[in-house]
């Protein structure tokens, strides 16, 4: 089955969209990330209810979104930013789990 034909867990086509090269998926999701949230349960209940996705499997969905060069096309301001947050969180973990000297 191609992407084309693919529905996501709500009904929404998630192939590619003629003009930008985002599935509808993909630009409800930056979509979604756009709104800003103050409250993660907030979020995370939206997120399932929203998407019919558990928030992992949502957020693995995300980082696939924002390495899109169509995503940063769609939205550049918002995709660095979510990369810009990514890679900060990335490398606060990474001295976290880093020996001590």
């Amino acid at each position: 089955m191609g992407e084309a034909e693919r529905a996501g867990a709500d009904g929404t086509p998630v192939g590619p969209a003629p003009a930008t090269g985002l599935s509808d998926r993909d630009r409800a999701v930056l979509d979604f990330e756009a709104r800003g949230w103050k409250h993660a349960g907030a979020k995370e209940q939206a997120i399932r209810s929203q998407f019919g996705l558990s928030a992992a499997r949502y957020y693995q969905l995300l980082g696939r979104v924002i390495e899109s060069p169509a995503a940063l096309v769609h939205d550049p301001m918002l995709v660095r930013r979510l990369q810009r947050v990514r890679a900060d969180r990335l490398e606060a973990r990474t001295e976290r789990l880093r020996p001590p000297r």
